[in-house]
């Protein structure tokens, strides 16, 4: 069943979103070489906490970490652990929360330093196909219209798009009907209806769209070891155009921050 949210309900969605976002810019400001994801994540569940909010993925089908943390090949799921970030990987943060029962998730691909220029340029056309599936996440178009134009972006750009892992439902659970995939047929699926609310997030592969599952029960990864992007917004189905409940802006003031200037004086 898919429930759809009142005003009020999304009010407090947005809310649990902005603190996803407020904890994936406060892990943005520790993305440097030589911190471990675990630290990461104890940053994380620390902040959430703090806000009195409960970290979303702690527990979840025995999941043991606040935040997946997923390096370079990794897809999604990562479990954070002792490696140490290098110069030039990637890694994508996955966020959950509930607060006042509601929940908010949210992922963003940073980058460690300096990054090769086909990374890059992975992140961005992900990062693009997300604002492109968002914009037809209105009232009137269907789920398969979201995960089509996703599809056919990444892949005109030679990308692979995961099969096996989707997007979701999202309200007072984390998981929600309807699954939201990143490929798809036009006007397929489910029919989006003002109050919906859905997370997007496109998982796009440098090179073939298959992966695999790791033995931890968690990881995914991809099938040749190329890079892989993620990045995810919850939506809120509004006619005319979606309302997005999650932010990255948060976390472009830490990564644009301009450097301090020294005073000659």
């Amino acid at each position: 069943m898919i429930y759809l949210k009142t005003d009020e309900e999304i009010e407090y969605m947005r809310a649990a979103n902005h603190l996803v976002g407020s904890t994936l810019a406060e892990i943005a400001k520790n993305i440097v070489p030589g911190v471990s994801t675990l630290h990461l994540d104890k940053i994380g569940e620390e902040f959430i906490r703090d806000q009195n909010a409960i970290p979303l993925f702690k527990g979840y089908n025995g999941f043991p970490n606040a935040l997946c943390i997923s390096v370079n090949e990794n897809v999604v799921h990562g479990i954070p652990n002792d490696y140490r970030l290098k110069e030039g990987d990637i890694v994508s943060v996955d966020c959950g929360v509930k607060l006042n029962g509601y929940c908010g998730d949210s992922a963003y691909t940073f980058e460690v330093g300096e990054v090769a220029p086909e990374v890059k340029r992975l992140l961005q056309t992900t990062k693009d196909a997300l604002y492109l599936g968002i914009s037809y996440a209105v009232e009137g178009k269907r789920i398969g219209d979201i995960g089509h134009a996703i599809q056919k972006y990444c892949e005109s750009k030679g990308y692979g798009v995961v099969r096996e892992l989707v997007g979701h439902g999202i309200g007072k659970n984390m998981h929600e009907e309807p699954e939201v995939p990143n490929y798809g047929k036009k006007s397929y699926g489910s029919l989006l209806k003002n109050g919906m609310c859905i997370a997007i997030e496109p998982m796009i592969n440098m090179g073939t769209k298959n992966v695999k599952f790791e033995k931890d029960g968690w990881t995914v990864r991809t099938a040749d070891r190329k890079p892989s992007a993620h990045f995810e917004h919850t939506v809120a189905i509004r006619p005319g155009k979606a309302d997005i409940l999650s932010t990255f802006d948060l976390i472009d003031q830490v990564i644009n921050k301009p450097p301090l200037s020294i005073s000659s004086n």
